[in-house]
C-alpha cells in the first residue's frame, strides 16, 4: 500500500497564501485532513497541536501577510523545541517535557508566517532505534531516521515544509528512502541548533525537508532573508561535478548505480564536464573519523542517560559505551582527521561546482526494525559541508532513490540551482506507470 500524494509544493502553496488565493485556515485544515487520511498508515506524528494551529492560522487571516511562508504548515522534529509542547526525543527519559520556548529556528519560521502543525517522530535521541514511521511508498519499508517522521510527512503531502536534523546521515537518507528533497546546511552557518537537544555537538546540523529542491532553496531563503532575484539563476552552461561512486563505503545496489551513471551521463550531454577523484584515498578515513567523533561526544552529551541504560535501546547503549572507551588522544586525532579533509575538499570544491553520489546504498530497506545504513553520509558529515539529496530516480519496485549534491558552503545558491537541474532531468527521464502503479 501507499500513502504517497502529490500535494501542493512549498513553492504553490506559498504563492496562493501570498494572493489571498487560499486562506491560512484552508492550508492548515487541509494538512490537517491529509494528516487524519495518512496517519493511522503511516505514523509519522507523536503530537499534533490541532487547536493550537487552527488558532495561529485564525490569527494570521485577520492580519496582513507576515512574510513569504505565511500560512504554511510545517512539522518538528521531535527533539527540537515548539513552546508550549513537549520535546520527548523518542525516548521514555524525556517524556512530558514541555519546552518553555520555541527554538530560534521555529520562531523565525513563525515570524515568516509559518504555522508549526506540532511534532514528528524521531529515533532514539536521533540515533538508531527506531520509532513507529512507516515509509508512505510502501508500509513494510522503512523511511529511514532519524529524521523519520518529518520525511514521511513531506512524502505523505501532510506538510510541504518539515524540519529536521542530522548528525550522521539523518536527514539525507529519510529524504531519499521517501523520495523527497533534503537540505542538510552547513556548520557554522546561519542555521544553528540552538533549542535542539544535541548528539554529537560538532556534527549535529539543521536539516530541512521539502517535495522538491526548488521549495528547499524557498525555504532556506525565507529563512536567512535572502536577497536577490526569487526565482533561481540558471545552471552554469559547464559545470564541473566529481562524481563519486561510493562504493569504497558500501555495497551500492544495482539500481543506484544505474540511477547515478544516467544522471551523470545526462549532464554531460548537457555540456557538464565529469572529474574523476581517486575517493577511495579520501573517504574511508573520514567515514571513520566521524564514527569515533560521534562516539565521543555522544558518551559525553548524554552522560546523564547514560545512567539508567535500563531505559535506553541497546543501539544507544552501545553508541554510549563505545564513546566511553575512546581516549582524548583518538577523539583529537579524528577532529586533526576532519580538519585536513575540511580543507582538501573546501580547495577541490572552488575547482568544481559539486560532488554528485548515492545518498543511501539504494531504496529503504524492508522491515521496521532498522532505519538503514548512514555511512555514505558520514564523511560530508564530518567535514559540516552542505548537501542537497535530489529526489526523482526509482528502483525496479518503484521505490524512491535519492542522490545527494555536496557543495561549497559560500555557494548555496548553485548548489540548489544545480540540485534543481539534476531533480529536473531525473524526473524527465522518468518512465511512465501504469494506473496500479504506486505513485510518485
Amino acid at each position: 500500500m501507499s500513502a504517497v500524494r502529490h500535494g501542493p509544493t512549498l513553492s504553490a502553496l506559498a504563492a496562493g497564501t501570498a494572493t489571498g488565493a487560499l486562506s491560512a485556515n484552508d492550508a492548515v485544515t487541509g494538512a490537517l485532513d491529509r494528516l487524519d487520511e495518512t496517519e493511522p498508515h503511516i505514523s509519522a506524528w507523536v503530537r499534533v497541536d490541532r487547536d493550537g494551529a487552527l488558532r495561529a492560522a485564525g490569527q494570521l487571516d485577520s492580519a496582513p501577510a507576515k512574510g513569504p511562508l505565511h500560512g504554511i504548515p510545517f512539522g518538528v522534529k521531535d527533539i527540537i523545541d515548539v513552546g508550549g509542547l513537549p520535546t520527548e526525543c523518542g525516548s521514555p527519559l524525556r517524556r512530558g517535557r514541555t519546552a518553555a520556548a520555541d527554538a530560534p529556528l521555529v520562531a523565525r519560521l513563525r515570524q515568516l508566517g509559518a504555522v508549526p502543525l506540532g511534532k514528528t517522530v524521531t529515533t532514539e535521541f536521533a540515533y538508531f532505534a527506531p520509532g513507529p514511521t512507516r515509509n508512505p511508498h510502501d508500509f513494510a519499508h522503512t523511511p529511514g531516521g532519524s529524521s523519520s517522521g518529518s520525511a514521511a510527512a513531506v512524502a505523505a503531502g501532510v506538510v510541504p515544509l518539515a524540519l529536521g536534523s542530522q548528525t550522521a546521515g539523518s536527514l539525507t537518507r529519510p529524504a531519499a528512502y521517501c523520495g523527497v528533497a533534503g537540505f542538510v546546511a552547513p556548520a557554522g552557518g546561519s542555521l544553528d541548533t540552538t533549542g535542539f537537544v544535541g548528539l554529537s555537538p560538532s556534527l549535529d546540523t539543521v536539516g530541512l525537508l521539502t517535495p522538491t529542491v526548488t521549495d528547499l532553496r524557498l525555504a532556506h531563503r525565507a529563512l536567512t532573508g535572502g536577497h536577490g532575484p526569487a526565482d533561481p539563476p540558471e545552471p552554469p552552461a559547464r559545470p564541473r561535478i566529481a562524481v563519486w561512486q561510493g562504493t569504497e563505503l558500501a555495497e551500492v545496489s544495482a539500481d543506484m548505480r544505474t540511477a547515478l551513471h544516467r544522471t551523470a551521463e545526462q549532464a554531460a550531454a548537457r555540456g557538464a564536464e565529469l572529474v574523476d577523484i581517486d575517493w577511495a584515498a579520501r573517504t574511508p578515513g573520514l567515514a571513520e573519523a566521524h564514527a569515533t567523533v560521534m562516539a565521543y561526544e555522544a558518551a559525553r552529551a548524554l552522560a546523564d542517560e547514560a545512567a539508567t541504560p535500563d531505559r535506553l535501546s541497546a543501539p544507544l547503549n552501545q553508541l554510549l559505551a563505545d564513546g566511553r572507551i575512546i581516549p582524548e588522544t583518538a577523539y583529537r586525532h579524528a577532529r586533526s582527521v576532519a580538519e585536513r579533509g575540511r580543507a582538501e575538499l573546501l580547495t577541490l570544491l572552488t575547482e568544481v561546482d559539486a560532488v554528485l553520489g548515492p545518498a543511501a546504498p539504494g531504496a529503504a530497506p524492508r522491515g521496521l526494525a532498522a532505519t538503514g545504513s548512514p555511512v555514505l553520509s558520514r564523511p560530508w558529515q564530518l567535514l559540516g559541508l552542505p548537501v542537497v539529496t535530489v529526489p526523482g530516480h526509482r528502483d525496479g519496485r518503484c521505490m524512491p532513490l535519492g542522490l545527494q549534491l555536496v557543495g561549497h558552503p559560500d555557494r548555496l545558491e548553485e548548489l540548489f540551482t544545480l540540485g534543481h537541474a539534476v531533480e529536473q532531468s531525473a524526473r524527465d527521464a522518468a518512465p511512465a506507470r501504469s494506473a496500479g502503479d504506486p505513485a510518485p
